[in-house]
């Protein structure tokens, strides 16, 4: 299990687990899925609390999900280290007793129980719980309440509560895990626990109150699934660079325009270093590869081929990919031959092939003061980096 840290030098490190209880069949949100498979915000609904409590530092997270739904459950935590999957139970209660009998054999000292249908975890809410730990078994995140409370019974209001004193519980709560396994397997099978507070009193176990979060919000209905607001889409970003040998008896193409130079480029193709970068940094914004896995050098029908096809094939799929090129910088590094003259033709036949204004596409040059292989005149390099944005 990973250490998390303790509230100050003197005290031990401590081993924390987590409990996310993800075994209901979430009806009341509708779908075909239980709703805490149901996408929120892009992911499905438990992906989002059990990586918040990954990044925190806890491990392992014990997540309880039904019967009949493991291979949904393993899709949608897909790729999250330390995830162990249990089956829950009939109730709540018994979901996360599930889940900290399988802890028992390599018992963690605290462990944070919490609910799935509660996406929004913030790391501070965390914090507070385990320093509240250092002086008691157990502690929950709550909010007081602000608005008026009343009681009411078919319809009709029958008398006002007094909200001094009143909190809205949350979730994680937070145990010493000795102290919570003891009260769920001493629990006297009476009305069921609403939540893991609960289970601790009735064992006698004081129970902490820290401050909680209003971003820790329940997901309940069907509506608070359709109405998640979706993250703004962000641009990215690649970078490429390339180097090719200088040699005899070559024509010397860089962006896609041909250089009058005692030497040109070698390379399976025409070998426009410039432009190869440029391919490099479009397929690593979206993510695609890069220009060996498109147009690999043992595939014959690349030999000679003009680079001006590389760089068309990957502004295509950034199109596809559902995004734009906001622009272009290219610097080409070497010692001869002198690139300002051709800067304003390189720039305007790149601006031309990915079918960019001018103005979103920089060609620049430097060298290495005589270092290497470029600074011998052995070599040309080339480094692009490419910003695209969703459309």
């Amino acid at each position: 299990m990973n250490p998390v840290p303790p509230p100050s030098d003197q005290q031990p490190l401590s081993r924390t687990a987590a409990v996310v209880v993800a075994a209901g069949k979430g009806l009341r949100a509708g779908g075909s899925v239980p709703k805490q498979f149901a996408l929120w915000q892009g992911q499905p609904l438990v992906r989002h609390s059990v990586e918040s409590l990954i990044s925190a530092g806890i491990a392992p997270v014990m997540v309880a999900i039904p019967r009949g739904w493991e291979e949904v459950a393993a899709a949608a935590l897909q790729g999250l280290p330390d995830v162990v999957f249990v089956h829950g139970g009939e109730t709540r209660r018994e979901s996360v007793a599930c889940a900290l009998e399988a802890l028992a054999d390599d018992a963690p000292d605290h462990v944070l129980i919490h609910d799935a249908a509660r996406p929004v975890l913030p790391r501070a809410v965390i914090d507070r719980l385990l320093a509240a730990l250092a002086s008691a078994p157990g502690a929950i995140p709550a909010l007081p309440v602000v608005d008026s409370v009343v009681r009411g019974a078919d319809g009709q209001r029958e008398t006002a509560v007094a909200r001094e004193g009143l909190f809205r519980v949350q979730t994680p709560q937070a145990f010493h895990y000795p102290a919570i396994l003891a009260a769920h397997r001493g629990w006297n099978g009476g009305a069921e626990a609403g939540d893991d507070a609960q289970v601790a009193d009735a064992a006698g176990l004081a129970v902490a109150l820290v401050a909680g979060d209003e971003a820790l919000r329940k997901v309940t209905f069907a509506s608070d699934l359709e109405t998640a607001p979706m993250p703004a889409p962000l641009p990215r970003t690649g970078m490429g660079f390339d180097v090719h040998r200088l040699v005899t008896g070559q024509d010397l193409w860089l962006c896609g325009v041909k250089i009058d130079h005692a030497k040109g480029l070698s390379g399976h193709s025409d070998a426009d270093v410039a432009i190869h970068a440029l391919v490099d940094a479009l397929l690593g914004a979206i993510a695609a590869g890069d220009i060996g896995d498109h147009f690999p050098p043992s595939d014959a029908q690349w030999k000679g081929a003009s680079s001006d096809r590389f760089l068309a094939h990957a502004a295509a799929l950034v199109a596809q990919s559902g995004h734009a090129i906001a622009n272009v910088d290219v610097t080409i590094i070497c010692e001869a031959p002198k690139i300002g003259p051709h800067k304003a033709a390189m720039r305007a036949r790149l601006a031309a092939i990915l079918g960019l204004p001018i103005d979103r596409v920089s060609v620049k040059a430097t060298t290495t003061e005589r270092l290497g292989t470029t600074g011998r005149g052995e070599g040309i390099a080339a480094q692009a980096v490419a910003t695209v944005v969703p459309q």
